[in-house]
């Protein structure tokens, strides 16, 4: 009777080595795409912010209410790549361009619901304790950019549908070229060179309305006319958009939820910032800005992350599943440590980048440095719900998000703020409060559920 050699498992080392760089080879171009979404806000801040502190607060409040719509956008558009990456590690090829078929109709019904909601920010922004004039002037610039929502959405789904088929570069190009285009058109618009009238914050506003539709409409294009393009079945027609994508959809309403809950809260710290003084709205601004900006790689890695955990959810590997999500994490907070490093390192030259204004400087700077401290427990929870995400573990972290950013960060913040004096100060306070408190019980819930 004859014994059949089984081959031996690959040591850990080996399979870790290559999980850090399959995820860095997904996560590279979607790093520079999210990252980029925060470089265009970056470049706009610092050019309007030169042009005039009060612009810089009439931007700073139209972008509490947009960031909510597009990263709320983000979550419901994020059932494309869940759906995509499962398909494709399964190998049903066909499957994946189903997917994206039936996300772009519905990607371009939230864009027009956004832009819908865009108009009421006079409304919005009283309600939540802002002036008349500081109403009026973040409305303006609100009503412009929801007029770029719909490509918004366009290039978010198209981005993920080649995100989830591990073909992120078109994504990254498009951002790139993007953010180029929108530095001059922003240049040219806010400040009136080449002749134009100056248009402050409404201006920065029409150049990201611009490009947001350029790019959606170049991925769309690029999508429609790729090579192998047959083989995604890409063109072929959808008539049940909707009844056919019930699964997609119910894996975008948790993410969709989740992130809207999460921007939400921040945009009340905005607020909050608001009630204090425009200087602090403008002091806020920035600092979340660069906050933003290095979580935008988290959101890259997280992406990835989530990819690398729904394929091998597809094939039933539950040991390269749980793999696949501590390496994610661990290689996010090895970047964001680094970053955090840089931000403690030179935050009055970060500031300077954003505004000559000294009492602008004074406000910000102790900000950035603190962000310091922010960023590898909020990249880490991006990460860690991604994860769970790609695992179909869709609601749990929902709720867990809820609880961190709606439970704990405002009334924390506001406590911080109103009730102990911290000042603009008390609201980074509170997030990293909140960001602590959510990257521990993702990631015990991670934990429960790689045993399981």
């Amino acid at each position: 009777m004859s014994t059949a050699i089984l081959p031996a498992p690959e040591p850990l080392r080996a399979r870790l080595a290559a999980h850090i760089g399959e995820l860095l080879r997904l996560a590279a171009p979607v790093i520079v795409s999210r990252a980029g979404l925060m470089v265009m806000m970056a470049v706009d801040t610092a050019i309007v912010g030169r042009f005039s502190a009060q612009e810089l607060a009439y931007y700073g409040l139209a972008h509490l209410p947009g960031n909510i719509m597009v990263g709320t956008g983000v979550g419901l558009l994020m059932g494309t790549v869940m759906i995509t990456a499962h398909a494709f590690g399964a190998g049903n090829d066909a499957d994946c361009g189903r997917a994206w078929r039936r996300s772009v109709p519905y990607a371009l019904l939230l864009g027009v619901l956004f832009a819908l909601v865009s108009l009421l920010g006079v409304p919005l922004f009283q309600a939540g304790g802002q002036t008349a004039e500081m109403s009026a002037g973040g409305a303006h610039v609100l009503a412009v950019l929801g007029l770029g929502a719909p490509g918004m959405m366009l290039y978010i789904t198209t981005g993920f549908f080649l995100e989830g088929i591990k073909r992120p570069w078109p994504g990254m190009v498009a951002m790139v070229i993007g953010n180029i285009v929108n530095a001059a058109l922003a240049w040219a618009l806010v400040w009136g060179h080449v002749g134009l009238e100056p248009l402050g914050a409404v201006g920065s506003a029409w150049a990201t309305t611009i490009v947001r539709w350029a790019m959606g409409l170049g991925l769309v294009a690029y999508v429609w006319w790729m090579r192998d393009h047959e083989r995604w079945q890409v063109r072929l027609p959808v008539a049940d958009w909707w009844s056919g994508a019930a699964r997609q959809r119910h894996l975008g309403y948790a993410a969709g939820l989740s992130i809207g809950v999460e921007s939400g809260a921040f945009g009340g710290l905005g607020l909050f910032a608001g009630m204090i003084s425009p200087l602090a709205l403008g002091a806020y601004t920035v600092g979340l800005n660069l906050t933003a900006l290095p979580f935008m790689a988290a959101v890259g890695l997280a992406s990835a992350t989530a990819v690398r955990v729904g394929v091998a959810y597809g094939r039933g590997d539950r040991s390269d599943m749980a793999l696949a999500g501590w390496t994610g994490l661990g290689v996010t907070s090895a970047i964001l440590a680094c970053v955090g490093i840089l931000y403690r390192s030179m935050p009055d030259a970060l500031g300077a980048i954003y505004s000559n204004d000294p009492q602008l400087l004074e406000a910000v700077v102790p900000l950035i440095a603190f962000t310091a401290w922010i960023l590898i427990a909020d990249g880490g929870q991006t990460v860690m719900a991604n994860a769970l995400r790609g695992r179909h573990d869709a609601w749990i972290p929902t709720a867990l998000h809820f609880f961190s950013y709606a439970v704990v960060m405002i009334p924390v913040s506001a406590f911080l703020v109103f009730g102990l004096g911290h000042g603009a100060h008390g609201l980074f306070e509170g997030i990293l409060i909140a960001s602590l408190v959510s990257v521990t019980i993702l990631s015990l819930r991670f934990a429960y559920l790689s045993r399981r």
